[in-house]
């Protein structure tokens, strides 16, 4: 009975086309089951045009209980918050109170630093600024190069808090309440943070808890880092999130074509194995195959990847509570999952 209902649920995820049949569902079936070079602990959600194509849940949300892992369950989604604080941003820039090519010494004259009165928003935005620590020099000329900067969001955060006179958090957490996100928030040190699962770093077979109070965070310190990376959500959320941005229901549609055009090139392999930019908090793929739009997220035990292909409605939701001391395969399921869709006929 159970080797039944597993051949049913793989067949109602195929598309057959004449006489071939394209089992993506099985192909991900699959690669859940590997162990090597790592295994798969974690959330994938695959839905187009609303529809659920593939959704699963493989491993556990505790290790010492052995708790499985849900399709439920919240997860941290990292630097997959990047592109919260750009809708923030952006929202403001629709309110009028934000003009994306001011330096940013307009909107934070608290900034000593030099380069406050060249840096724009709009580099702060696609990681063009150049800026690596707020007491450092930049790298480059702004707008001239590119490079992942976490202090940039962060600076985001404090700016739509001066610009819009609320906290951020209650900026984002209301977002999401507007949305209909309602297991969406952001991470508060000592609150309940209702949901969040267990976070593990792994060795070869071992998994050990990830202790978050060995990160040397203050409440503060962490205030500044929830635009770059402190909110915590869940694939259904995820799913909501990524189908109102791109079908309109967010932002006004010069202002979603603003956050999904760049030319600020990206070279992390994990997003596309060929060219790909860096918009506002969110990666864009070249059009080979197709333009997909999305962004991937690790640390504090935790890995994601997410993106989603306007031209086909298709969104794709991977979310993992294990991260891997080994660089090279943290994100081994994530690229395998995305070439599996992309070479799918949910593409072709």
């Amino acid at each position: 009975m159970k080797f039944l209902l597993y051949v049913c649920l793989s067949l109602s995820n195929s598309h057959s086309y004449g006489q071939v049949t394209d089992n993506y569902a099985a192909k991900i079936d699959s690669l859940m089951q590997t162990a090597s070079p790592r295994a798969f602990n974690g959330v994938i959600l695959i839905t187009q045009n609303g529809k659920i194509k593939y959704s699963k849940a493989h491993g556990y949300s505790n290790f010492e209980d052995k708790t499985p892992i849900t399709i439920k369950d919240n997860f941290r989604i990292q630097s997959n918050s990047k592109q919260i604080t750009a809708v923030l941003i952006l929202k403001e820039v629709e309110n009028g109170r934000i003009d994306l090519n001011s330096p940013i010494k307009k909107y934070l004259p608290e900034l000593k630093q030099t380069w406050a009165d060249t840096v724009t928003v709009h580099q702060l935005l696609n990681m063009s600024s150049g800026i690596t620590s707020l007491d450092k020099p930049l790298i480059f000329e702004p707008g001239t190069g590119f490079h992942y900067s976490n202090p940039a969001y962060s600076l985001l955060g404090r700016l739509v808090e001066n610009v819009s006179g609320d906290k951020y958090i209650d900026l984002a957490n209301g977002l999401f309440e507007n949305l209909g996100m309602h297991n969406s928030f952001c991470y508060e040190i000592d609150k309940p943070n209702t949901g969040l699962i267990s976070g593990y770093t792994n060795s070869t077979d071992e998994y050990n808890l990830f202790d978050f109070n060995t990160t040397g965070f203050t409440k503060e310190t962490w205030k500044g880092f929830i635009p770059a990376g402190g909110i915590v959500s869940n694939v259904n959320d995820l799913n909501i999130w990524d189908t109102k941005l791109h079908n309109g229901e967010i932002l006004r549609p010069e202002t979603y074509g603003a956050m999904v055009t760049s030319n600020v090139e990206d070279f992390d392999e994990t997003f596309s194995d060929k060219k790909k930019y860096y918009g506002y908090g969110v990666n864009i793929s070249g059009n080979d195959p197709i333009k997909y739009i999305g962004h991937a997220g690790r640390g504090l035990g935790f890995v994601s990847l997410k993106f989603y292909v306007p031209e086909k409605g298709l969104d794709v939701i991977v979310l993992e509570n294990v991260y891997n001391r080994d660089t090279d395969i943290i994100y081994h399921f994530e690229k395998e999952i995305r070439r599996i869709v992309l070479n799918s006929n949910l593409i072709k």
